[in-house]
């Protein structure tokens, strides 16, 4: 197994001995365009869903404004936008992400270990945990061969990907259900898998290739399931939600 390199973050996220509860371990994903949108969401889901992603989409839109939606409320964050610049610009905004007090924030995993060391370092006082964003679930093989001229395959490149975020000192990864039992069994126990492409039997896949049910996923050893449409473009968001967990149990 690979030796992770210690971290002096001992915040709550980090995947505990005994995992959360089924309905604390998925993360709705908020991707609507405005405060109204949001707020219906968030009201329809009320206290069975506790913990959110804000994505490009909504943050572009709001701002810090749904940050502090979502803290007024008491809910976890997962701050979406999937940083890939140069070391020092990476630490400068995950600084001022930490400040912001969200629980998750995420790079670009190809974005290397300079920059992810940067990363690491920044947050290392603070309660933000940060993730590395592997392979895409939008990618197929095929892609990264032919558009990508990745050489390795596709699992083999996320974990490279995965070990090198570990070894760089980053919290965990986001990677595809796919590769869960691989990302485990390379980077270990206390390493946070964050899985999106997660969905139900009974929803329709989208544009997401790489994917699995809930309940397969956490059979695998995924932390944290990222759904979005499943719940909330369902008819009834808490409904649907519910649902999810019941699976998930």
């Amino acid at each position: 197994m690979r030796t992770l390199k210690p971290t002096t973050n001992n915040h709550q996220l980090a995947a505990p001995a005994g995992r959360p509860l089924p309905k604390e371990r998925i993360i709705v994903a908020l991707d609507v365009d405005t405060l109204d949108q949001a707020r219906y969401l968030l009201d329809s889901l009320g206290d069975s869903i506790s913990f959110y992603k804000i994505g490009l989409q909504l943050y572009t839109s709001l701002g810090q404004a749904i940050i502090k939606e979502l803290q007024d409320r008491n809910k976890r964050i997962f701050l979406d936008l999937k940083f890939h610049d140069i070391p020092n610009t990476v630490a400068s905004v995950c600084r001022v992400v930490s400040s912001l007090g969200v629980d998750l924030c995420n790079v670009h995993a190809l974005g290397g270990a300079a920059m992810m060391c940067a990363a690491a370092d920044a947050v290392k006082e603070c309660d933000t945990q940060v993730l590395a964003v592997t392979i895409l679930t939008s990618h197929t093989p095929e892609d990264i061969k032919d558009e990508l001229h990745i050489t390795l395959g596709l699992e083999q490149e996320v974990l490279a990907l995965a070990g090198l975020a570990a070894d760089s000192g980053l919290h965990g990864v986001v990677c595809s259900p796919r590769e869960i039992e691989a990302v485990r069994t390379c980077c270990g126990e206390a390493f946070l898998i964050v899985t999106p492409g997660v969905r139900p039997a009974w929803a329709a896949t989208n544009d997401q290739k790489r994917i699995m049910a809930p309940s397969e996923a956490i059979r695998r050893g995924a932390d944290y399931l990222v759904i979005g449409r499943p719940i909330t473009a369902a008819a009834d968001p808490r409904a649907a939600a519910i649902r999810v967990i019941e699976e998930v149990e």
